[in-house]
């Protein structure tokens, strides 16, 4: 469907890609992931012809239609409804419906049978368009996503940035592409919205490439994971859970390689230099210093991976008691978030506060800070030491301080070689603690918040969204750091994975009541899915009513013929599946041969190897061609086959 060939892109002379290469055939759920600064964003906005190449081609099939949802999209704004920002995704549909309320109007005075043939045309369009249906499916889609039946009516320009976002993603779910491009869908999303789009790609019908740090997502609504690194896609044919398992076993592959080839380096150039001056001796000598110089180098490992492993210090610990809330009620105007209920933080309790938007958990984050007027009342336990963070915190940070003097700034009291450790589990290490506040990303200033938050010796921790603007490294530092933290905290987070990671508890707020899951998110999710089946049972003393089947209509000559042509394509299609799988797992073999330092000793054998691989290169090229073209045969006869 669209192919990615030799592609080589370079900003300022810094080569972002380099004869990276990718196939995206259709039904492909990919999740594309690496580093920030990889150059994630920019694949996608090269294949949507934004920016265009250095070198190489990014190829499309003709009836390939691509939908791109990015984070540029913010800034639009409309005048018009959400549903009918929404409803724009069906262009088509929409034309035929004012060519249509356009002639009935002319039909008041004009009764011709030109203008009943073109209105029964129209109308046969529209009802194969399904056009009686598309204002429903717009509303599932937009309520599916978050929002109110009520607000469906409301102008664009009303609604926040965020909010514009997803309206903007249902209109490009709405619109169907062949290949569907998302850069972090989830940023912008609460939980339940979240859940409801990992089942909607599931099920769609096209391509997706999805850019996102939520780990979980990526788990459940992606097929394989492309990593970019070293200026490559590399690909893995799995979700991200997999990723992350091969990956490591293709480093231990790699690191082992690398190690014999150094030692082998080693051995050589002892020889070389042992021997260099012996005239019996030369013609050995030469023809090593010969294969040293056609040697293929592997790269040495490079582990991403952070650990982070420094102790938290307390002045004091805090009683049994952290916060005690007794018959809290909070509301703005007619707006109730919370109705006369009460809950108890316990010390050591780490509680991950979940929920769609708009049920007040920020509101209750500031109710147990004691910021927020209520009804009722709010008990702090005896030596409890509060931190909050939240977002608006970033925008707190001094711009003009360098990242060392604002954590000193923190009242930890720790030395610079102290707040330099910290520091360097989030990321920061030698000069890079010398940069200024101003000049950092998003990212980066949550990162330096966070720290100062947990090293401010507070033995309660607030944190409202802390996995914001943060990458797969920063999260599971993150985690790392609380789950060493030996204090209380409350989280109120969206990340499925960070909350598995540190939560003991889990609040939500339903009924205008704060209800408590006593376990973990595993935990709370299992018996949330037990209590639906207990909903849905169906009552043994309730009759079903049998639905009549509809009689399948008679196929025509030309649609039986089309699907005894299927077959037989689906099964070469098959064949070139299994060819093409033989082959993918040669290529993985023989690049493992590759690595071994030991066969370029003999050249003659090294060449034939050589050779070899790329015989494979150029055999899988021509069987992923012929896949393509036999899928592109099959859709076309599908259609006429109904």
């Amino acid at each position: 469907m669209l192919s990615i060939s030799n592609l080589s892109y370079f900003i300022g002379g810094r080569p972002l890609y380099e004869n990276a290469n990718l196939h995206i055939k259709p039904k492909d759920k990919i999740g594309l992931v690496g580093q920030n600064g990889t150059g994630k964003s920019t694949l996608l906005k090269i294949i949507i012809g934004d920016y265009q190449p250095t070198t190489g081609e990014v190829q499309k099939a003709k009836d390939c239609t691509i939908g791109f949802l990015n984070q540029d999209l913010l800034s639009f704004q409309s005048d018009e409804s959400i549903l009918n920002v929404a409803l724009a995704a069906f262009k088509e549909t929409l034309q035929l419906q004012d060519e249509i309320d356009a002639i009935l109007k002319k039909m008041e005075t004009d009764y011709s049978e030109e203008i009943i043939n073109r209105l029964a045309f129209l109308q046969d369009r529209f009802e194969s368009n399904e056009g009686y249906t598309i204002k429903a499916k717009a509303e599932e889609v937009l309520e599916g996503i978050g929002f109110q039946t009520s607000d469906l009516d409301k102008p664009l320009r009303t609604f926040s940035g965020g909010w514009r976002m997803r309206v903007m993603l249902a209109k490009l779910l709405l619109e169907k592409p062949s290949l569907l491009m998302l850069d972090e869908p989830t940023n912008h999303l609460d939980l339940p919205s979240i859940q409801w789009v990992e089942n909607y790609l599931k099920n769609y019908e096209g391509a997706v490439i999805v850019v996102s740090h939520d780990q979980t997502f990526l788990d459940n609504c992606i097929s394989s994971t492309v990593e970019v690194a070293n200026q490559s896609l590399t690909l893995y044919p799995g979700n991200y859970s997999f990723y992350k398992e091969e990956k490591k076993i293709r480093m231990e592959l790699q690191n082992n390689a690398y190690e014999n080839q150094q030692q082998m380096i080693k051995q050589t150039e002892r020889f070389i230099e042992r021997f260099r001056a012996k005239a019996t001796k030369s013609n050995q000598v030469q023809s090593r210093i010969k294969a040293l110089d056609r040697l293929d180098r592997v790269s040495e490992v490079v582990n991403d991976e952070a650990f982070v492993n420094f102790k938290f210090k307390f002045s004091q610990k805090s009683g049994r008691d952290v916060v005690v809330l007794d018959h809290v009620s909070k509301a703005y105007g007619d707006l109730v978030i919370l109705k006369n209920t009460t809950a108890r933080i316990e010390r050591g309790d780490k509680i991950a506060l979940i929920g769609a938007n708009g049920k007040g958990k920020s509101t209750l984050l500031r109710v147990i800070d004691g910021t927020e007027k209520i009804e009722g009342d709010r008990s702090e336990g005896h030596n409890v030491i509060k931190a909050f963070f939240a977002q608006h915190q970033l925008e707190a940070l001094t711009l003009d301080n360098e990242i060392i003097q604002e954590m000193a700034q923190a009242g930890s009291k720790k030395t610079e070689m102290e707040l330099r450790g910290v520091l360097g589990c989030f990321l920061f290490s030698n000069e890079e603690v010398y940069k200024k506040i101003k000049v950092l990303s998003g990212g980066e200033k949550s990162r330096v918040a966070l720290a100062k938050t947990l090293i401010s010796e507070a033995n309660f921790l607030l944190l409202d969204e802390p996995t914001n603007h943060l990458d797969f490294q920063s999260v599971n530092i993150l985690i790392q750091a609380l789950q060493q933290y030996e204090g209380t905290f409350i989280t109120v987070s969206h990340d499925r994975h960070f909350i598995k990671g540190v939560a003991n508890k889990i609040w939500y707020i339903e009924d205008k009541e704060i209800k408590e899951y006593p376990g973990t998110y595993d935990e709370y999710e299992f018996w949330k899915s037990q209590q639906l089946e207990v909903k849905t049972v169906p009552n043994p003393t309730e009759k079903i009513e049998k639905k009549p089947q509809p009689i399948a209509p008679k196929s025509s000559p030309e649609a039986v013929q089309a699907k005894k042509d299927i077959k037989k394509l689906e099964e070469q299609l098959s064949k070139i599946e299994k060819e093409i799988e033989s082959l993918e797992l040669l290529k993985s073999e023989t690049e493992e041969k590759m690595a071994d330092p030991e066969i370029y000793v003999d050249e003659v054998k090294a060449q034939k190897l050589q050779d070899s691989y790329q015989s494979i290169q150029s055999s899988l090229y021509e069987l992923n061609a012929k896949w393509e073209n036999l899928v592109d045969q099959i859709s076309s006869l599908q259609e006429l086959a109904g």
